[in-house]
């Protein structure tokens, strides 16, 4: 579908979906969830960050620790059976019926599971050796450095700023000896990732089939415990004992009274710009293989960031930090002429950050949310969206639309939201009002979190900034999913034009 197109979509990470295996995957129910969207006239899933994450970092797909790596936790037992790599006795000790993702649980277990997958395929000779050895080969620029990364990482039990300087530096004969010593393990890892590789772009390909175009999502930064930081320092902002000299963060905003410190080190634009700021094109390449469309996280970090000394306890003492940002535009726009991004433009935006998004062409995201305060020039009230514009009801750091209303919004919002509306409605016809008033807006691409499709409370939310604990746990059931309101949103969908 071009972008120019009317269209509109469904917000869903994969760790969102139905699964006996604790958390959502690569497995049948992606592809049910397809055929969902499909059978509705969606034309879009737009998801989170697929990168690794960690216990250590709260689970965010935020905090990765890696730009290039995906998540192990997405690969589906179920499709391991199905290639013969495992057998359902080897998956039987993963079922469980949790409503929520119990990361500490699903950690060991996939590890567990990835560990056998590995030593069946060395075992079986599988065919699909020369597919293996086409990855690594392919992905040779991040993957052999990940690996190793990874490696260390689980035999130290220790963040790579605190190893042993000759490995903390990667001197030569250092890197080469644990290469050797660890290469069982190098070649494990590097072969969990050819597996989430390969289910990925199965489900991709499928999506294809249904007419189904992928938003994906590139966090702006990366965590400090990581194999980007580990193999180039010289980008980021460090001492030279690997430790942080800054971090990053927002001042004070709607989510937070203290600012949001974030704790990833900033980066150093100054040597980005001499290397022509190949990271991050070979990083923006790499993302935009596993998507049609790509949302650019904190977009505003990179026309200028807010900087903060690694030693404070909030956001609040922090600088705004300009970056060489024509230089970078210029690089991007020629790498990728077509710009297929969409801008986080949200919070702080002044007018450099205006510019840079109008000088580019592509379009910022609108969220119905914040568009309540009955200001008649707030650009997230629905009457001054543009064509120009991703809109969406709420999004995976908001409440949802119900959980808003009954929870949240002041009397003057929900008279402004009713007054929208244009009629009397019962607290549980809320979160379709929302999208209808989404949907009949002028803006190019609509999209929902599922959340709002289901009329879901604010207990259902995905991420609650600030507030570190329990955060991405969601999960929907395949009784809710039963239960959704294909023949509504295909007939809304249909009279919007957005078919």
């Amino acid at each position: 579908m071009a972008k120019s197109q009317r269209a509109s979509g469904i917000l869903l990470h994969i760790t969102s979906l139905p699964s006996m295996f604790g958390i959502g995957d690569l497995g049948p129910e992606s592809y049910r969830f397809a055929d969902l969207l499909a059978s509705s006239k969606q034309h879009y899933w737009s998801i989170l960050p697929l990168s690794p994450t960690r216990l250590e970092d709260s689970n965010s797909p935020y905090q990765t620790s890696s730009a290039f790596a995906g998540n192990p936790l997405l690969i589906s037992p179920y499709l391991l059976v199905q290639d013969g790599l495992l057998s359902k006795l080897d998956i039987k000790h993963l079922s469980t019926s949790n409503a929520k993702v119990n990361f500490a649980a699903i950690y060991s277990k996939k590890q567990l599971m990835l560990k056998a997958a590995y030593q069946n395929f060395k075992k079986s000779k599988l065919n699909a050796t020369s597919e293996f050895e086409t990855f690594c080969s392919q992905n040779n620029h991040w993957l052999c450095d990940y690996a190793l990364y990874n490696a260390l990482r689980q035999k130290t039990g220790i963040p790579w700023y605190d190893w042993p300087l000759s490995i903390k530096n990667r001197e030569l004969y250092a890197i080469a000896h644990k290469q050797q010593q660890l290469k069982e393990e190098i070649e494990a890892e590097k072969f969990s990732q050819y597996l989430f590789s390969n289910q990925w772009y199965r489900l991709k390909k499928y999506c294809k089939t249904r007419q189904i175009n992928l938003i994906g999502d590139l966090p702006f930064y990366v965590a400090h415990d990581s194999a980007d930081v580990w193999v180039h320092p010289e980008l980021f902002s460090l001492y030279q004992n690997g430790k942080s000299k800054y971090v990053g963060g927002v001042p004070p905003d709607y989510f937070s009274s203290l600012g949001q410190l974030w704790g990833n080190p900033v980066y150093n634009w100054q040597n980005h710009q001499v290397t022509n700021f190949e990271w991050w094109i070979k990083r923006i390449k790499h993302t935009l293989t596993q998507c049609d469309r790509l949302r650019l996280d904190h977009f505003r970090g990179f026309v200028a960031y807010w900087q903060v000394s690694a030693k404070a306890k909030t956001a609040q003492s922090g600088q705004w930090i300009k970056t060489p940002v024509n230089a970078f535009f210029e690089t991007l726009t020629q790498t990728f002429p077509s710009l297929p991004f969409i801008a986080e433009d949200l919070g702080y935006i002044d007018k450099p950050v205006k510019r840079a998004i109008k000088q580019l062409g592509i379009p910022g995201m609108r969220v119905l949310l914040f568009g309540l305060d009955s200001s008649k020039t707030n650009p997230h009230a629905p009457e001054n969206y543009t064509k120009n514009s991703v809109a969406y009801t709420s999004t995976h750091d908001t409440n949802t639309v119900f959980g808003w209303f009954t929870t949240e919004a002041t009397a003057k919002q929900r008279q402004a939201f009713l007054k929208l509306i244009g009629r009397p409605v019962s607290k549980r016809d809320v979160s379709f009002e929302a999208i209808k008033l989404v949907i009949s807006s002028l803006a190019g691409l609509c999209i929902f979190p599922l959340q709002d499709v289901l009329g879901l409370d604010a207990k259902t939310r995905m991420n609650n900034p600030g507030h570190p604990k329990d955060n991405w746990q969601w999960r929907v059931t395949e009784k809710q999913l039963a239960n959704l309101c294909i023949d509504e949103l295909y007939d809304i969908t249909v009279t919007a034009n957005r078919a």
